[in-house]
C-alpha cells in the first residue's frame, strides 16, 4: 500500500504523515490494502469545479474519490478533500479540524473499498465503518449530525 498527501491549499494544519496514516487504517479496514492512493487537498472553489467537472454537479462538497482502477501507471485511487469545507465545518459543529478533515478522509477512502452512502441502509454501514475507523485512530466519537442527518 501506498499513500501519498499533497497539499493545494494553505494552510496545512494536518501533517501530511498523519494523514497517510488515516488513509492506511481505512484502507486496511475495507480490505483494500493493495492500493495506490493520492490524497489532495485543495480549497473549496477548486473542489467544486472538479464536482460540476466530473460528476456534472455544480454545488460545493467536501470529498470526491476517484477510483482509477488499473488504468496503467499511476495511482490506482484519488481523493479529494476540501481543506476549507473541513475547517468551517469542524468551526460549526464545534468539533477539531483535524478530527473533520480525517472524517473526510476516511469516508473517501471506504467509497474506495466498496462502501456508499445514497440508501439510508448504506448510509447506517458507512457511518458505523467511518466510526470505527476513527475510533482506531485514536479520535473520540463523534455523534452530532452531518450533512442535515438527523
Amino acid at each position: 500500500m501506498s499513500v501519498a498527501v499533497h497539499w493545494d491549499t494553505d494552510p496545512e494544519y494536518v501533517p501530511a504523515e498523519r494523514l497517510a496514516e488515516v488513509a492506511r487504517a481505512a484502507l486496511e479496514y475495507g480490505g483494500r490494502d493493495d492500493l495506490e492512493l493520492n490524497v489532495i487537498l485543495v480549497g473549496e472553489q477548486e473542489l467544486t469545479r472538479l464536482h460540476g467537472e466530473f460528476l456534472d454537479d455544480d454545488s460545493p462538497t467536501d470529498v470526491i474519490t476517484f477510483d482509477l482502477g488499473q488504468e496503467g501507471a499511476g495511482p490506482t485511487g484519488e481523493v479529494y478533500i476540501s481543506a476549507d469545507c473541513a475547517r468551517s465545518t469542524a468551526a460549526a459543529r464545534e468539533v477539531d479540524a483535524e478530527r473533520e478533515l480525517a472524517l473526510y478522509l476516511v469516508h473517501g477512502v471506504l467509497h474506495l473499498c466498496g462502501l456508499d452512502d445514497h440508501e439510508p441502509e448504506e448510509r447506517a454501514a458507512m457511518r458505523a465503518a467511518e466510526q470505527r475507523v476513527m475510533e482506531s485512530l485514536g479520535y473520540a466519537p463523534d455523534c452530532a449530525p452531518h450533512d442535515g442527518e438527523v
